[in-house]
């Protein structure tokens, strides 16, 4: 079955709350782990609407963090040329952008 936005931020919701309560924080004790606002927390939990950085803080702080990684895996490759490009560039030394310029 598949799940309307809605429903996917309505169950997303329910499940910080429910990790909040497992770990016996507070509304209010949870945001200020997390560092975000109070009415921010309150509108995760109930809406299921945040920004991206306030849902990883909020994973952070209610230990479930490890997950976000798996959120949006790498296609796998679809030949043995695709496979050793790929190692080819995960091997590859990554370079740093100098600060004040964009690419």
């Amino acid at each position: 079955m598949l799940l309307t936005l809605q429903d996917q931020l309505t169950s997303l919701g329910k499940r910080i709350k429910a990790r909040r309560l497992a770990l016996d924080l507070t509304q209010q004790a949870a945001a200020a782990k997390a560092g975000v606002a109070h009415r921010t927390w309150r509108r995760m939990e109930a809406e299921g609407r945040a920004s991206i950085e306030d849902l990883v803080r909020a994973a952070i702080a209610l230990r479930c963090d490890e997950g976000i990684v798996t959120l949006f895996p790498e296609i796998a490759a679809s030949s043995m040329d695709e496979l050793l490009a790929q190692q080819r560039q995960a091997a590859k030394p990554q370079r740093k952008r100098a600060s004040g310029t964009r690419s």
